[in-house]
């Protein structure tokens, strides 16, 4: 009897992704730039599902194609196709930060967001910085099951929490897109240990 081939999981499971960063050029390839910016909005549209008001999105293709241009997104591709997506920028000598992460949902569970991660946190090194940040949305009034999710995960990733500020002082331009009072709970992680 043959061995079965692996079903589309299966095979995707065994196959790391390949995590480079967008050349600046790439900020003028409107298909790259629409995809990235359909998947950061369709991921974050679930993750924080009642938490921004009716028709709020996380990003434009213009906010996109700048961070692009800026050198700051690196994607992810299996198989030569985005399976997502991170920006990573330096704060100051010493501390980056890494956001609007975001794993295609056709590749959840497999270690994308993780790999992700492990890349933001290698060009940080690379560097010289020994921090890596990250921001955390949370509403005030009651628990979100994705961020409490998220908290988890970002803990057993070595990330704690530092701080913690009202969407309204740290990005007070999306403050009004909000359906719910919100904080932002700031993670770092040392990079040196």
């Amino acid at each position: 009897m043959a061995p079965s081939e692996p079903g589309p999981r299966e095979a995707t499971i065994a196959a790391r992704p390949e995590i480079r960063p967008l050349a600046p050029a790439a900020a003028g390839d409107d298909a790259t730039v629409t995809t990235l910016t359909d998947l950061v909005n369709e991921v974050y549209a679930e993750s924080e599902k009642g938490l921004w008001a009716d028709g709020a999105v996380r990003t434009s293709t213009r906010e996109l194609a700048g961070l692009v241009r800026a050198g700051e997104i690196a994607v992810a591709r299996l198989d030569g196709r985005i399976a997502g997506c991170v920006r990573v920028h330096r704060i100051d000598a010493g501390t980056s930060e890494f956001g609007l992460l975001a794993a295609d949902p056709r590749h959840r569970g497999i270690g994308v967001g993780r790999e992700l991660v492990g890349f933001a946190e290698s060009r940080a090194r690379e560097q010289g910085d020994g921090r890596m940040r990250l921001e955390l949305l949370v509403p005030r009034e009651r628990p979100h099951p994705s961020k409490e999710f998220l908290a988890a995960w970002y803990s057993r990733l070595g990330y704690a929490v530092a701080g913690k500020g009202a969407m309204e002082d740290s990005h007070p331009h999306l403050a009004p897109l909000l359906a719910t009072p919100c904080d932002v709970m700031i993670y770092e992680k040392d990079l040196r240990a």
